[in-house]
């Protein structure tokens, strides 16, 4: 096989940022041979910009294509796990947009049936390739921070004007989105957040409803977590401050590091704390400690690194940088939250009640003001700074 043939389900922003990239020859090994979009509209923009593409309007046509070999998701959210599972019955490879899906319950189906086709299924998660996060997630995995005690993310930079919500139907609805910062702009941070530092046992969360805009889900979370280890955690994410925040800060037995402006700042203690903390003769003790701080540029745009990491691991066996199964976990705290939030604040123990909340998501799409329309925003067909990293 010379090159994958990889067909686009969903030609909106992403899909169409996706395409420009890889029929522009910046993925070797991969080329761009079909289209999939139930709009007409974008279907049409598609054929004027690569007119050697083929265009389909309904996903299972192109599913049931002997000639492709692989396919990337990029529609709305509710519809991932669904074309997901599909695709791996048609003996397709699958990259999947962020989030793994809506519901939880949705979600670990698609991760079972993945796990046994023994085809690769990847999920965009394209900050992970960012190197100051790899640097901090080696840091806690390798114990450098000894047992961790607590980690706090502050990230407030997610800032969102009416307009933007207002420039699509689908925009912070519980039928069209299924969901607001959490399950739109966070999604990286969750990821990022328990794959650094591990998945909680119990989250309780304050969930505000058009705290900053006219909309009908979240635009400011609160999540609070507690670890089987005993640390405790904390995420704070909101679209309506202005300026904004992006620090996380982890601290441990051995340590702290700190994540801010593109800057990891490591605290390395020379004495464990608990040591110092019964041992010593003095009530408030200086713990001598190493400090160093290091400094990150952002690479070339993250989605190309996982597009390119995709490719390898079908034709080379590469390991995924974001394995789409781990999707779940991100998956599982913004359900958790969400569930937390319609039951009084109450804390959710893991693993969740799945039904409940599918019944308790499915009352609010039946009230949603969430109503297709035939109008289509501009397409960006490139990759905007927005979705990167942003200190």
């Amino acid at each position: 096989m010379s090159n994958l043939r990889l067909g686009i389900i969903g030609f909106g922003n992403m899909g169409s940022a996706h395409a420009a990239a890889i029929h522009g020859g910046q993925v070797e090994g991969m080329e761009l041979s079909a289209v999939c979009d139930t709009a007409e509209v974008r279907l049409d923009i598609c054929r004027q910009h690569y007119p050697d593409v083929r265009t389909l309007s309904d996903p299972s046509q192109l599913l049931e294509s002997p000639d492709i070999d692989c396919v990337l998701i990029a529609t709305p959210h509710r519809f991932h796990a669904s074309l997901a599972l599909e695709a791996l019955r048609h003996h397709k490879h699958v990259l999947s947009e962020k989030p793994m899906d809506v519901r939880l319950s949705e979600a670990k189906k698609t991760a079972a049936a993945a796990k046994q086709s023994h085809l690769v299924y990847g999920i965009m998660f394209n900050q992970r390739t960012s190197p100051i996060f790899q640097r901090a997630r080696e840091i806690v995995q390798k114990g450098e921070l000894g047992t961790l005690k607590r980690s706090v993310w502050l990230i407030t930079n997610w800032y969102r004007t009416q307009h933007y919500y207002d420039s699509g139907d689908w925009r912070a609805t519980w039928g069209g989105e299924g969901g607001g910062v959490l399950l739109n702009q966070a999604p990286h941070n969750l990821d990022l957040w328990q794959w650094i530092c591990g998945m909680p046992s119990h989250v309780r969360a304050f969930c505000d409803i058009a705290r900053y805009h006219r909309i009908e889900v979240e635009d400011d979370a609160t999540i609070l977590t507690r670890y089987p280890s005993g640390a405790t955690g904390m995420f704070v994410t909101s679209t309506g401050e202005y300026p904004g925040t992006n620090r996380l800060e982890i601290s441990g037995t051995l340590g702290k590091i700190v994540l801010e402006n593109g800057k990891l700042r490591h605290w390395k203690l020379l004495k464990p704390e608990e040591q110092v903390r019964y041992t010593s003769d003095e009530s408030m003790a200086r713990i001598p400690c190493d400090y160093s701080e290091q400094y990150f540029e952002e690479p070339e745009s993250g989605h190309l690194q996982i597009l390119r990491n995709f490719t390898a691991a079908i034709l080379r066996g590469e390991p995924l940088l974001a394995p789409g199964v781990e999707g779940v976990q991100e998956l599982t705290i913004s359900n958790a939250a969400y569930l937390s939030a319609w039951t009084g604040n109450a804390e959710i123990s893991l693993p969740m009640d799945t039904a409940k909340f599918d019944a308790l998501l499915s009352e609010k799409i039946q009230n949603s003001n969430f109503r297709p329309s035939t109008s289509h925003s501009r397409l960006s067909q490139e990759y905007s700074e927005r979705w990167q990293v942003n200190w």
